[in-house]
């Protein structure tokens, strides 16, 4: 559960401990219980199998499966939801992929991690490593022989910084998944948020290797997507480079992950002509992607209203709830993912950005280097601290509701009461059986203008 999926500030840790301090036990496991049941239901199932799609990729935390003070204990509660999900899909032709969002000591430094840090300590920890090992035992012991089940991701986007972690990583859980379940594909994310494959040098058996493809283009401190020939150009290059590992060593490619937000017309006057030209950019990534005849899953199915095919109506109970701050989050620029220019939040960083650039020429090379001085910064000090301190303000704007106010809160994600991005939904049907050309992804020539920059 990422902050900009319901609105939450920081991490999904933070959120949740705050939260129980707000309700208390038994309304908070209450309302994430019932949050859970409504998030994805057989109304959902049976509409994404409508737009053709036949693939979903489920993410979770480790959390829900194990606790940090009671370690490799196994939390049987944790399947009540996936097994059901599961289910659902397979009653509408959807395979799942098992996505391990989540591990412990936080396998990249961002949020959708959960880590409240910027460090990725999963790599410095040879335990976190091993719990998130015998995890996927579990969850293989649980799944083997299910054919709706078309595989496992064992870590979402890692950063290794020394790069030669990673694979050696691999290297170790995919024997292990494979004594408890020899025949599900395991798909194995690239180092740097799916990116990059320095230190791999072997393909391992009956496995795809996977990249994330976003562009800037398609996020609110990008420039906009106009189809000019020079932007179609960087597009396809910068999949090329991403797929490089995969074109070399001749196995499947598939993208885990790609897709622009999209502007709220209550807040953005031009929302309309913002929001064609990201659908135009959406329309052009597929292009490339049937080109190359690449398997791929779109960020995300749902959420509250930035990037979801389906989303919360802006009258639900929910997003009337938290309207007040989502303004607080633009204006404080806490979301890392959608952020919004804001001169006052700028105006704070720049000139910090500056300084540290001028005392300290090599800050900016910092690993993620895509990240650059400015990255760093918002991730540590307005998306970690300053984000984190928001988190019972949050919280509170719930205290007081009893079970009942609570149900209707959660159900506000319910299929019935949600709205569809049709223009996002009309563009993934028309390609989810659209005739590829099946070209060889050509080899990678890196470029002048290059950009690695993350959104």
């Amino acid at each position: 559960m990422e902050n900009f999926i319901t609105g939450y500030p920081g991490h999904e840790s933070q959120h949740r401990a705050a939260m129980l301090r707000a309700l208390g036990k038994k309304k908070y496991e209450f309302f994430f219980d019932k949050w859970l049941e409504y998030f994805f239901t057989d109304s959902d199932a049976k509409y994404f199998s409508t737009l053709g799609l036949n693939c979903l990729r489920l993410p979770f935390n480790y959390h829900h499966f194990e606790d940090d003070m009671n370690p490799r204990i196994l939390k049987e509660s944790g399947f009540k939801h996936l097994d059901r999900v599961i289910d659902l899909c397979a009653r509408h032709g959807i395979y799942i992929i098992l996505d391990l969002h989540t591990a412990p000591g936080g396998q990249n430094g961002d949020w959708h991690s959960d880590n409240p840090t910027p460090h990725p300590a999963f790599w410095d920890h040879k335990d976190h490593q091993d719990r998130t090992i015998w995890l996927w035992e579990q969850l293989a012991a649980r799944y083997k022989g299910n054919a709706w089940v078309a595989g496992y991701n064992p870590i979402n986007e890692p950063c290794d910084p020394q790069h030669v972690r990673l694979p050696a990583f691999y290297n170790r859980i995919a024997p292990a998944i494979r004594k408890v379940d020899p025949d599900h594909i395991l798909w194995l994310d690239g180092n740097t948020f799916a990116m990059e494959w320095k230190g791999f040098t072997n393909v391992l058996p009956n496995t795809v290797y996977a990249l994330h493809d976003y562009s800037m283009l398609g996020f609110p401190t990008g420039e906009r997507y106009t189809g000019s020939e020079e932007q179609d150009s960087k597009l396809e290059g910068q999949f090329i480079r991403k797929a490089d590992f995969m074109t070399k060593q001749g196995t499947p490619i598939w993208n885990g992950e790609f897709g622009p937000v999209y502007a709220d017309p209550r807040i953005e006057k031009d929302a309309d002509e913002v929001n064609k030209a990201r659908y135009n950019l959406l329309g052009r990534q597929l292009q490339v992607y049937n080109k190359y005849a690449i398997h791929w899953s779109i960020w995300l199915y749902k959420d509250i209203g930035l990037q979801g095919m389906v989303f919360t109506s802006p009258d639900s109970k929910w997003n009337k709830a938290i309207g007040p701050f989502l303004e607080k989050k633009r204006k404080y620029q806490l979301d890392a993912w959608g952020r919004y220019p804001s001169k006052e939040a700028e105006d704070v960083l720049k000139p910090l950005v500056a300084w540290i650039d001028k005392i300290s020429p090599t800050a900016k090379d910092t690993y993620p280097t895509p990240w650059a001085t400015e990255r760093h910064l918002y991730r540590h000090v307005f998306q970690t601290f300053l984000a984190a301190s928001f988190s019972d303000e949050f919280a509170t704007s719930f205290k007081d509701m009893d079970m009942e106010e609570l149900d209707k809160l959660a159900h506000s994600f319910h299929y019935d009461e949600c709205q569809q991005r049709e223009g996002l939904n009309r563009i993934l049907k028309g390609h989810a059986d659209a005739k590829t050309t099946g070209q060889k992804v050509p080899k990678y020539v890196k470029r002048d203008d290059e950009n690695t920059e993350l959104p």
